[in-house]
């Protein structure tokens, strides 16, 4: 079941690489159902990236290739260039990790939060999104948006 999960989703990687030069590819791993992840890729289309969306049985094997724990898990995965993007990360914060280039595996807007990208409701606050790096330490906030 794992190595199927992950030929998955080595393939779909590789079929990012096929779409047009103005759009950044995007794929977007996710639970089979869930309309806010969809939203989610709506959003990052309308943005400038491409996204292919993936329903997985098991979003664990995909968490666990990027090191996001527990306290870091959004609804989805998205990989892009080689990062995780967990959970609803607006695109500022994404475009200047794709630039800059970091030494992490990824960012994440950790849980659902109201008035994110694909999230209805209102913003209460600015957003955390804090560095993956597949340690055991504290997150650091990558950006406060």
């Amino acid at each position: 079941m794992i190595r199927q999960t992950l030929a998955f989703a080595f393939f779909a990687l590789l079929a990012t690489s096929a779409v047009a030069e103005d759009k950044i590819p995007a794929t977007l791993f996710k639970n089979a159902g869930c309309e806010c992840c969809d939203k989610y890729a709506d959003y990052l289309n309308a943005n400038g990236f491409s996204v292919s969306v993936y329903a997985l049985p098991n979003m664990t094997v995909i968490k666990d290739r990027f090191g996001v724990r527990d306290d870091l898990e959004g609804c989805h995965t998205t990989v892009i260039d080689g990062y995780a993007i967990e959970g609803h990360v607006p695109v500022g914060p994404i475009k200047r990790l794709l630039s800059e280039k970091p030494a992490i595996k990824g960012i994440s807007l950790p849980g659902m939060p109201a008035g994110s990208p694909g999230m209805s409701g209102e913003k209460a606050a600015p957003f955390e999104i804090l560095s993956i790096t597949g340690g055991e330490e504290p997150a650091p906030v990558y950006a406060t948006e």
